[in-house]
């Protein structure tokens, strides 16, 4: 909830402690009650908007078909059940979950998801689909979520 701090010393030092202490809001006496009451109004408008779009953030999930992904718990559910998915695994369903329809490259994957350069003859990238497609995929050599693009890479869509 918002700070407002009513007082009757006003001098900058003052106004900068009561800020520095948590004070959304420093109100020096006499003020008049309208604009007390607009400052009340102002404060609680704002508080209710950020909290607002935190609780979006806290519930952000994607979902694809029977395949939710939750974002802030880091889990994944099919039709209602949990997988199990390493970080690595996650990481490359979310990359790809979050940006549905685009295709990504080996390298793209690689890099976003270790955080370093990819390397030419590198198929750790495609371990880790393999992997992920057999936990997720009814039948993985059929996918419907992850899909091979010839010669590109990968891609899932909507």
């Amino acid at each position: 909830l918002p700070i407002m701090f009513l007082s009757a010393k006003s001098s900058d030092v003052d106004k900068v402690i009561g800020f520095s202490t948590g004070a959304d809001d420093y109100i020096v006496k006499p003020f008049s009650t309208i604009e007390f009451i607009a400052r009340v109004k102002a404060q609680l408008r704002r508080y209710t908007y950020f909290n607002q779009n935190a609780v979006q953030v806290m519930e952000k999930k994607i979902n694809i078909r029977g395949l939710e992904i939750d974002e802030v718990s880091r889990t994944v559910m099919l039709y209602g059940e949990t997988m199990n998915l390493t970080k690595t695994e996650y990481d490359i369903l979310h990359l790809m979950a979050a940006a549905r329809n685009r295709v990504f490259t080996i390298e793209e994957i690689y890099e976003s998801v270790w955080n370093e350069r990819a390397y030419e003859s590198n198929n750790t990238v495609m371990v880790h689909i393999a992997r992920l497609r057999n936990k997720i995929e009814e039948n993985p050599k059929e996918p419907k979520f992850i899909q091979n693009v010839w010669g590109v890479g990968y891609k899932i869509e909507d």
